[in-house]
Protein backbone atom coordinates (compact mmCIF):
# COMPACT_ATOMS: atom_id res chain seq x y z
CA UNK A 1 0.00 0.00 0.00
CA UNK A 2 3.06 2.23 0.04
CA UNK A 3 5.19 2.44 -3.39
CA UNK A 4 8.19 1.01 -3.38
CA UNK A 5 9.35 4.57 -4.50
CA UNK A 6 8.75 5.86 -1.61
CA UNK A 7 10.45 2.76 0.39
CA UNK A 8 13.42 3.59 -2.10
CA UNK A 9 13.56 7.35 -1.20
CA UNK A 10 13.55 7.01 2.52
CA UNK A 11 15.94 4.42 2.03
CA UNK A 12 18.09 6.87 0.18
CA UNK A 13 17.82 9.79 2.28
CA UNK A 14 18.84 7.50 5.10
CA UNK A 15 22.18 6.65 2.89
CA UNK A 16 22.99 9.99 2.52
CA UNK A 17 22.71 11.06 5.93
CA UNK A 18 25.15 8.02 7.14
CA UNK A 19 27.57 9.15 4.33
CA UNK A 20 30.33 6.47 3.93
CA UNK A 21 28.77 4.43 7.29
CA UNK A 22 26.40 0.84 6.38
CA UNK A 23 23.58 0.94 8.59
CA UNK A 24 22.01 -2.52 9.87
CA UNK A 25 18.24 -3.54 10.23
CA UNK A 26 17.36 -6.40 11.74
CA UNK A 27 13.76 -8.24 11.47
CA UNK A 28 11.41 -8.56 14.10
CA UNK A 29 11.31 -12.65 15.60
CA UNK A 30 8.44 -14.60 15.91
CA UNK A 31 6.12 -14.03 18.90
CA UNK A 32 5.33 -17.13 21.17
CA UNK A 33 1.75 -17.49 22.66
CA UNK A 34 2.43 -20.42 24.39
CA UNK A 35 4.36 -24.10 23.78
CA UNK A 36 4.47 -24.00 19.39
CA UNK A 37 1.88 -21.62 19.01
CA UNK A 38 2.70 -17.84 17.59
CA UNK A 39 1.29 -14.66 17.45
CA UNK A 40 0.42 -13.27 14.54
CA UNK A 41 3.42 -11.73 12.75
CA UNK A 42 4.26 -8.15 13.24
CA UNK A 43 7.23 -6.45 11.78
CA UNK A 44 9.87 -3.86 13.27
CA UNK A 45 8.99 -0.69 12.41
CA UNK A 46 11.75 0.66 11.36
CA UNK A 47 12.66 -2.54 9.39
CA UNK A 48 9.09 -1.97 7.56
CA UNK A 49 9.24 1.85 6.81
CA UNK A 50 12.62 1.35 5.12
CA UNK A 51 11.77 -2.10 3.26
CA UNK A 52 8.17 -3.11 3.22
CA UNK A 53 8.97 -6.60 3.94
CA UNK A 54 7.32 -8.39 5.99
CA UNK A 55 8.88 -11.70 6.88
CA UNK A 56 11.01 -12.75 10.35
CA UNK A 57 14.17 -14.18 9.81
CA UNK A 58 15.57 -11.42 7.86
CA UNK A 59 18.21 -8.05 8.00
CA UNK A 60 18.94 -5.41 5.31
CA UNK A 61 21.83 -3.67 4.95
CA UNK A 62 22.66 0.10 3.52
CA UNK A 63 25.91 0.36 2.36
CA UNK A 64 26.23 3.87 0.40
CA UNK A 65 29.68 3.03 -0.09
CA UNK A 66 29.81 -0.12 -1.51
CA UNK A 67 30.64 -0.05 -5.45
CA UNK A 68 27.52 -2.98 -6.85
CA UNK A 69 25.34 -2.83 -3.54
CA UNK A 70 23.82 -0.07 -1.66
CA UNK A 71 20.99 -1.99 -0.73
CA UNK A 72 21.31 -5.63 0.37
CA UNK A 73 18.20 -8.03 1.76
CA UNK A 74 19.00 -11.23 3.64
CA UNK A 75 16.26 -13.52 3.74
CA UNK A 76 14.70 -16.66 4.07
CA UNK A 77 15.04 -18.96 1.06
CA UNK A 78 11.99 -20.99 -0.45
CA UNK A 79 11.53 -24.04 1.15
CA UNK A 80 8.53 -25.70 0.16
CA UNK A 81 8.37 -28.49 3.38
CA UNK A 82 8.59 -25.36 5.88
CA UNK A 83 5.91 -23.05 3.25
CA UNK A 84 3.60 -25.27 3.53
CA UNK A 85 3.33 -25.47 7.29
CA UNK A 86 4.04 -21.63 7.63
CA UNK A 87 3.21 -19.67 4.52
CA UNK A 88 4.62 -18.37 1.27
CA UNK A 89 7.90 -16.87 1.61
CA UNK A 90 9.50 -14.10 -0.75
CA UNK A 91 12.78 -16.15 -1.01
CA UNK A 92 16.19 -15.03 -2.06
CA UNK A 93 15.21 -14.08 -6.13
CA UNK A 94 11.65 -12.14 -5.44
CA UNK A 95 13.82 -9.98 -2.64
CA UNK A 96 15.59 -8.06 -5.43
CA UNK A 97 12.77 -8.35 -8.22
CA UNK A 98 9.79 -7.30 -5.80
CA UNK A 99 11.48 -4.95 -3.04
CA UNK A 100 14.27 -3.47 -4.73
CA UNK A 101 17.64 -4.64 -3.49
CA UNK A 102 20.93 -4.52 -5.40
CA UNK A 103 21.89 -8.08 -3.68
CA UNK A 104 19.75 -10.67 -2.04
CA UNK A 105 21.07 -13.65 -0.23
CA UNK A 106 20.05 -16.69 2.54
CA UNK A 107 19.94 -15.00 5.68
CA UNK A 108 22.33 -18.38 6.55
CA UNK A 109 24.88 -16.64 5.00
CA UNK A 110 24.76 -13.29 6.67
CA UNK A 111 28.03 -14.58 8.51
CA UNK A 112 29.93 -14.67 5.62
CA UNK A 113 28.47 -12.44 3.35
CA UNK A 114 28.25 -9.36 5.85
CA UNK A 115 32.29 -8.16 6.26
CA UNK A 116 32.63 -7.08 2.48
CA UNK A 117 29.91 -4.51 3.31
CA UNK A 118 31.66 -3.33 6.61
CA UNK A 119 35.21 -3.75 5.86
CA UNK A 120 35.09 -0.04 4.39
CA UNK A 121 32.85 1.64 6.20
CA UNK A 122 34.09 4.53 8.66
CA UNK A 123 31.20 3.00 11.26
CA UNK A 124 28.22 0.31 11.75
CA UNK A 125 25.21 2.16 12.13
CA UNK A 126 23.02 -0.27 14.54
CA UNK A 127 20.75 0.18 17.07
CA UNK A 128 21.93 -2.69 20.21
CA UNK A 129 18.26 -3.92 20.49
CA UNK A 130 16.31 -6.63 22.72
CA UNK A 131 18.41 -9.54 20.33
CA UNK A 132 20.92 -10.61 22.27
CA UNK A 133 22.64 -12.91 20.13
CA UNK A 134 22.05 -10.51 16.64
CA UNK A 135 23.36 -7.84 19.00
CA UNK A 136 26.62 -9.96 19.67
CA UNK A 137 26.87 -11.27 15.98
CA UNK A 138 27.16 -7.19 15.06
CA UNK A 139 29.67 -6.23 17.88
CA UNK A 140 31.79 -9.48 17.08
CA UNK A 141 32.16 -8.37 13.33
CA UNK A 142 32.75 -4.97 14.65
CA UNK A 143 35.79 -6.22 16.75
CA UNK A 144 37.46 -8.88 14.13
CA UNK A 145 37.84 -5.61 11.55
CA UNK A 146 39.19 -3.26 14.48
CA UNK A 147 41.58 -6.20 14.55
CA UNK A 148 42.98 -5.79 11.44
CA UNK A 149 42.28 -1.86 11.08
CA UNK A 150 45.76 -1.45 12.07
CA UNK A 151 46.92 -3.62 8.79
CA UNK A 152 44.28 -2.04 6.42
CA UNK A 153 43.69 1.44 7.85
CA UNK A 154 39.97 1.09 6.54
CA UNK A 155 37.01 -0.19 8.70
CA UNK A 156 34.33 0.95 11.03
CA UNK A 157 35.93 2.40 14.15
CA UNK A 158 32.50 2.67 16.00
CA UNK A 159 28.99 1.29 16.16
CA UNK A 160 26.31 3.96 16.41
CA UNK A 161 22.75 4.08 17.55
CA UNK A 162 20.41 4.57 14.32
CA UNK A 163 17.36 5.95 16.05
CA UNK A 164 18.44 9.21 16.42
CA UNK A 165 18.48 9.85 12.13
CA UNK A 166 15.85 7.60 11.39
CA UNK A 167 13.28 8.69 13.67
CA UNK A 168 13.91 12.00 13.29
CA UNK A 169 13.12 11.09 9.23
CA UNK A 170 9.69 9.17 10.75
CA UNK A 171 8.33 12.02 12.85
CA UNK A 172 7.18 14.06 9.87
CA UNK A 173 4.94 11.76 7.69
CA UNK A 174 4.68 11.65 4.11
CA UNK A 175 1.46 12.00 2.31
CA UNK A 176 1.30 8.26 1.81
CA UNK A 177 1.27 7.75 5.17
CA UNK A 178 -1.30 10.49 6.19
CA UNK A 179 -3.38 8.53 3.64
CA UNK A 180 -2.85 5.41 5.81
CA UNK A 181 -3.39 6.91 9.14
CA UNK A 182 -6.56 8.24 7.61
CA UNK A 183 -7.69 4.96 6.88
CA UNK A 184 -7.05 3.67 10.00
CA UNK A 185 -8.87 6.72 11.79
CA UNK A 186 -11.70 6.39 9.59
CA UNK A 187 -12.26 2.37 10.95
CA UNK A 188 -11.73 3.62 14.42
CA UNK A 189 -13.98 6.79 14.35
CA UNK A 190 -16.82 3.98 13.04
CA UNK A 191 -16.08 1.85 15.57
CA UNK A 192 -16.26 3.92 18.44
CA UNK A 193 -19.68 5.41 17.46
CA UNK A 194 -20.94 2.40 17.09
CA UNK A 195 -19.72 1.07 20.32
CA UNK A 196 -21.60 4.34 22.46
CA UNK A 197 -25.05 3.49 20.78
CA UNK A 198 -24.34 -0.42 21.33
CA UNK A 199 -23.81 0.56 25.02
CA UNK A 200 -26.38 -0.04 27.86
CA UNK A 201 -26.69 -0.82 31.48
CA UNK A 202 -26.25 -4.58 31.93
CA UNK A 203 -24.25 -5.17 29.13
CA UNK A 204 -20.52 -6.38 29.72
CA UNK A 205 -17.17 -4.46 28.76
CA UNK A 206 -15.86 -7.17 26.57
CA UNK A 207 -19.39 -7.53 24.47
CA UNK A 208 -18.55 -3.67 23.15
CA UNK A 209 -14.88 -4.62 22.97
CA UNK A 210 -16.28 -7.35 20.57
CA UNK A 211 -18.26 -4.70 18.60
CA UNK A 212 -15.12 -2.32 18.56
CA UNK A 213 -12.86 -4.90 16.84
CA UNK A 214 -15.61 -6.82 14.63
CA UNK A 215 -15.89 -3.46 12.88
CA UNK A 216 -11.92 -3.41 12.73
CA UNK A 217 -11.51 -6.78 10.91
CA UNK A 218 -14.68 -5.98 8.93
CA UNK A 219 -13.28 -2.83 7.46
CA UNK A 220 -9.89 -4.39 6.23
CA UNK A 221 -7.45 -3.53 9.34
CA UNK A 222 -5.14 -5.78 10.78
CA UNK A 223 -6.79 -5.85 14.33
CA UNK A 224 -6.70 -3.35 17.43
CA UNK A 225 -3.70 -0.89 17.48
CA UNK A 226 -3.45 -2.13 21.40
CA UNK A 227 -5.05 -3.94 23.82
CA UNK A 228 -8.64 -2.21 23.63
CA UNK A 229 -9.65 -0.55 26.90
CA UNK A 230 -13.43 -1.01 27.56
CA UNK A 231 -13.50 0.35 31.37
CA UNK A 232 -16.18 1.12 33.08
CA UNK A 233 -17.14 2.68 36.69
CA UNK A 234 -14.25 2.37 38.70
CA UNK A 235 -12.34 0.62 36.03
CA UNK A 236 -11.79 4.06 34.65
CA UNK A 237 -9.68 5.26 36.95
CA UNK A 238 -6.97 2.83 35.70
CA UNK A 239 -4.95 3.80 32.90
CA UNK A 240 -4.46 0.64 31.28
CA UNK A 241 -7.86 -1.34 32.38
CA UNK A 242 -7.83 -4.78 29.89
CA UNK A 243 -9.90 -6.79 31.66
CA UNK A 244 -12.75 -6.03 30.18
CA UNK A 245 -14.78 -8.26 32.18
CA UNK A 246 -17.44 -5.88 34.31
CA UNK A 247 -20.62 -5.50 33.91
CA UNK A 248 -22.01 -2.05 33.36
CA UNK A 249 -24.37 -0.27 35.54
CA UNK A 250 -26.92 2.53 35.05
CA UNK A 251 -24.59 5.43 36.57
CA UNK A 252 -21.37 4.32 35.29
CA UNK A 253 -19.20 5.97 32.77
CA UNK A 254 -18.08 4.39 30.26
CA UNK A 255 -14.28 5.14 29.13
CA UNK A 256 -13.08 3.39 25.44
CA UNK A 257 -9.50 3.85 24.64
CA UNK A 258 -9.02 1.77 21.17
CA UNK A 259 -8.50 2.55 17.72
CA UNK A 260 -6.86 -0.25 14.92
CA UNK A 261 -3.88 -0.84 13.22
CA UNK A 262 -3.86 -0.33 8.85
CA UNK A 263 -1.12 -1.45 7.13
CA UNK A 264 0.52 -0.89 10.64
CA UNK A 265 -0.43 2.71 10.62
CA UNK A 266 -2.47 3.38 13.38
CA UNK A 267 -5.59 5.33 15.30
CA UNK A 268 -5.56 5.80 19.06
CA UNK A 269 -9.03 7.48 20.20
CA UNK A 270 -10.36 7.60 23.51
CA UNK A 271 -14.05 8.90 24.03
CA UNK A 272 -15.86 8.47 28.04
CA UNK A 273 -19.53 8.89 28.40
CA UNK A 274 -22.54 7.17 30.12
CA UNK A 275 -24.06 3.53 30.32
CA UNK A 276 -27.39 5.01 30.94
CA UNK A 277 -28.82 8.56 29.20
CA UNK A 278 -27.30 10.95 31.58
CA UNK A 279 -24.22 11.94 32.91
CA UNK A 280 -24.47 12.72 37.09
CA UNK A 281 -23.94 16.38 38.08
CA UNK A 282 -20.59 15.22 39.35
CA UNK A 283 -19.76 13.44 36.28
CA UNK A 284 -20.93 16.14 34.06
CA UNK A 285 -18.93 18.73 36.05
CA UNK A 286 -15.39 17.00 35.40
CA UNK A 287 -16.24 15.97 32.12
CA UNK A 288 -16.74 19.61 31.01
CA UNK A 289 -12.95 20.43 32.72
CA UNK A 290 -11.38 18.09 30.89
CA UNK A 291 -13.32 18.83 27.30
CA UNK A 292 -12.35 22.53 28.02
CA UNK A 293 -8.60 21.26 28.89
CA UNK A 294 -8.53 18.90 25.47
CA UNK A 295 -9.58 21.44 23.14
CA UNK A 296 -7.42 24.88 24.37
CA UNK A 297 -4.55 21.96 24.48
CA UNK A 298 -5.69 21.07 20.64
CA UNK A 299 -5.21 25.02 19.83
CA UNK A 300 -1.80 24.90 20.77
CA UNK A 301 -0.76 22.16 18.24
CA UNK A 302 0.58 24.70 15.75
CA UNK A 303 3.86 25.01 13.60
CA UNK A 304 6.67 26.28 15.23
CA UNK A 305 5.04 25.50 19.06
CA UNK A 306 7.52 23.73 21.13
CA UNK A 307 6.08 20.32 21.55
CA UNK A 308 5.26 21.19 25.39
CA UNK A 309 2.95 23.71 24.81
CA UNK A 310 -0.12 21.45 24.40
CA UNK A 311 0.71 19.63 27.81
CA UNK A 312 1.06 22.73 29.75
CA UNK A 313 -1.89 24.39 28.45
CA UNK A 314 -4.35 21.17 29.54
CA UNK A 315 -2.11 21.27 32.81
CA UNK A 316 -3.04 24.55 33.55
CA UNK A 317 -6.79 24.58 33.03
CA UNK A 318 -7.28 21.14 34.85
CA UNK A 319 -5.79 22.27 37.67
CA UNK A 320 -7.46 25.98 37.68
CA UNK A 321 -10.26 23.88 37.82
CA UNK A 322 -9.92 21.53 40.32
CA UNK A 323 -8.99 24.76 42.25
CA UNK A 324 -12.13 26.10 41.98
CA UNK A 325 -14.01 22.84 42.64
CA UNK A 326 -12.10 22.76 45.83
CA UNK A 327 -9.98 19.60 45.07
CA UNK A 328 -6.57 21.37 44.72
CA UNK A 329 -5.72 24.29 46.89
CA UNK A 330 -3.04 26.97 46.90
CA UNK A 331 -0.77 28.44 45.08
CA UNK A 332 -1.74 27.30 41.70
CA UNK A 333 2.35 28.26 40.32
CA UNK A 334 3.69 25.89 43.31
CA UNK A 335 0.80 23.69 42.51
CA UNK A 336 2.49 22.89 38.89
CA UNK A 337 5.77 23.08 39.31
CA UNK A 338 5.54 20.87 42.38
CA UNK A 339 3.00 18.63 40.29
CA UNK A 340 0.81 18.15 43.21
CA UNK A 341 -2.09 17.65 40.95
CA UNK A 342 -0.49 13.65 39.88
CA UNK A 343 -2.94 12.08 42.40
CA UNK A 344 -5.13 13.24 40.01
CA UNK A 345 -4.12 13.52 36.36
CA UNK A 346 -0.47 11.49 36.41
CA UNK A 347 0.37 11.14 32.81
CA UNK A 348 1.32 13.88 29.84
CA UNK A 349 -1.54 14.87 27.45
CA UNK A 350 0.24 13.05 24.43
CA UNK A 351 2.53 10.92 22.05
CA UNK A 352 3.80 10.81 18.64
CA UNK A 353 1.34 8.10 16.76
CA UNK A 354 2.33 6.84 13.60
CA UNK A 355 3.86 3.37 12.77
CA UNK A 356 3.99 2.75 16.64
CA UNK A 357 1.29 3.37 18.54
CA UNK A 358 3.96 5.38 20.76
CA UNK A 359 5.78 6.56 18.01
CA UNK A 360 9.44 6.91 17.34
CA UNK A 361 10.86 10.17 17.54
CA UNK A 362 12.45 12.24 20.44
CA UNK A 363 10.10 14.73 22.47
CA UNK A 364 13.33 16.87 23.33
CA UNK A 365 16.77 17.99 22.33
CA UNK A 366 18.68 18.51 25.81
CA UNK A 367 16.51 21.36 27.83
CA UNK A 368 14.80 22.17 24.53
CA UNK A 369 11.28 20.56 23.67
CA UNK A 370 10.57 19.57 19.95
CA UNK A 371 9.34 22.15 17.96
CA UNK A 372 6.34 20.91 16.01
CA UNK A 373 6.37 21.08 12.20
CA UNK A 374 3.91 20.16 9.32
CA UNK A 375 3.49 16.59 9.31
CA UNK A 376 4.04 15.63 13.08
CA UNK A 377 0.95 14.00 13.99
CA UNK A 378 0.24 13.59 18.32
CA UNK A 379 -2.41 12.57 20.29
CA UNK A 380 -4.09 15.00 22.42
CA UNK A 381 -5.82 13.29 25.56
CA UNK A 382 -5.95 14.45 29.00
CA UNK A 383 -7.71 13.06 31.57
CA UNK A 384 -8.90 13.10 35.52
CA UNK A 385 -8.75 9.90 37.46
CA UNK A 386 -10.47 9.73 40.95
CA UNK A 387 -10.12 6.27 42.06
CA UNK A 388 -11.77 5.02 45.21
CA UNK A 389 -8.01 5.07 47.20
CA UNK A 390 -6.83 7.73 45.62
CA UNK A 391 -4.71 9.88 48.11
CA UNK A 392 -4.08 13.82 47.72
CA UNK A 393 -0.71 15.13 47.73
CA UNK A 394 0.81 16.62 50.53
CA UNK A 395 -0.84 19.50 51.92
CA UNK A 396 -4.04 19.34 49.53
CA UNK A 397 -7.63 18.69 50.43
CA UNK A 398 -9.35 15.50 51.39
CA UNK A 399 -11.27 13.97 48.33
CA UNK A 400 -14.91 14.18 48.85
CA UNK A 401 -16.44 10.73 48.48
CA UNK A 402 -18.72 12.17 45.43
CA UNK A 403 -16.03 12.55 43.22
CA UNK A 404 -14.40 9.07 43.72
CA UNK A 405 -14.49 6.31 40.95
CA UNK A 406 -14.70 9.02 38.13
CA UNK A 407 -12.26 8.60 35.53
CA UNK A 408 -12.54 10.55 32.40
CA UNK A 409 -9.68 10.91 29.21
CA UNK A 410 -10.72 12.28 25.83
CA UNK A 411 -8.49 11.39 23.17
CA UNK A 412 -8.01 12.91 19.89
CA UNK A 413 -5.34 12.28 16.93
CA UNK A 414 -3.98 15.92 15.68
CA UNK A 415 -2.09 16.67 12.62
CA UNK A 416 -0.02 19.43 12.27
CA UNK A 417 -0.66 21.56 9.02
CA UNK A 418 1.53 24.50 7.35
CA UNK A 419 -1.41 26.47 9.03
CA UNK A 420 -2.12 25.05 12.33
CA UNK A 421 -3.82 21.42 13.02
CA UNK A 422 -6.37 19.29 11.83
CA UNK A 423 -8.59 16.50 14.34
CA UNK A 424 -8.03 13.89 12.47
CA UNK A 425 -10.51 12.15 14.56
CA UNK A 426 -13.21 14.77 15.09
CA UNK A 427 -16.27 12.27 13.07
CA UNK A 428 -16.17 11.15 16.75
CA UNK A 429 -18.68 13.25 19.07
CA UNK A 430 -17.18 14.69 22.34
CA UNK A 431 -19.98 17.44 23.73
CA UNK A 432 -22.01 16.84 26.08
CA UNK A 433 -25.23 16.70 24.42
CA UNK A 434 -23.39 14.08 21.73
CA UNK A 435 -22.59 12.13 24.66
CA UNK A 436 -25.84 12.12 26.53
CA UNK A 437 -29.14 10.16 25.05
Amino acid sequence: MIPQTEYTERREQLMAKIGNGTAIFRSAPVAVMHNDVEYVYRQDSDFFYLTGFNEPEAVAVLAPHHEEHRYILFVQPKEWDKEVWTGYRTGVDAAKEKYGADEAYPIAELGEKLPKYLEKADRIYYHLGRDRQFNDCIITHWQQLMATYPKRGTGPIAIESTHPILHAMRLVKSPTELEMMRKAVEISVEAHNHARKFTQPGRYEYEVQAELEHIFRLRGALGPAYPSIVASGMNSCILHYIENNRQMQENDLLLIDAGCSYGYYNADITRTFPVGNHFTPEQKILYELVLKAQLEAIAQVQPGNPYSSFHDTAVRVLVEGLMDLGLLAGDIEEIIKEEKYKPLYMHRTGHWLGLDVHDAGVYKHGENWQTLQPGHVVTVEPGLYIGLDAKPAEGQPEIDQRWRGIGIRIEDDVLVTESGHEVLTAGVPKAIEDMER
